[in-house]
């Protein structure tokens, strides 16, 4: 008979007794939702720092948004369903990214809405 080589053989070859795992102390050295516990000298991960981590992000974008705006100064002119008018560049552009960030999410808030309503209905 021959067993897999992940060890699952009631006998080593070697005619060694498997390795014994050491006895339970009763703490886990996973935290809550089977999150690991941070080792000594680490900082936890908390919702605090997410969001630090996260504004820092959004000021850093807001910055490289606001140089594309000022580089792209010049005018141009945009028609809409037969609205006309100018406005920078820049400016245009970033609406333009507006508007299609906007499509986007409301197209996937209601295939959110679709996808909650067939999971709560009963079967």
């Amino acid at each position: 008979m021959s067993y897999p080589a992940s060890g699952d053989a009631p006998e080593r070859a070697g005619g060694g007794a498997p390795p014994v795992e050491p006895p339970s102390t009763g703490t886990s050295p996973e935290g809550p939702a089977g999150t690991s516990a941070p080792s000594r000298g680490e900082i936890p991960h908390t919702r605090a720092a997410r969001a630090h981590n996260a504004l820092i992000a959004g000021a850093i974008v807001l910055i490289l948004l606001l140089v594309f705006i000022l580089e792209n100064t010049q005018s141009v002119k945009i028609s809409y369903f037969g609205a006309s008018f100018h406005m920078p560049l820049g400016v245009a552009l970033l609406l333009a990214a507006i508007g299609g960030a906007l499509l986007v999410g409301i197209v996937g808030t209601a295939r959110i809405m679709q996808l909650r309503r067939r999971v709560r209905r009963p079967r």
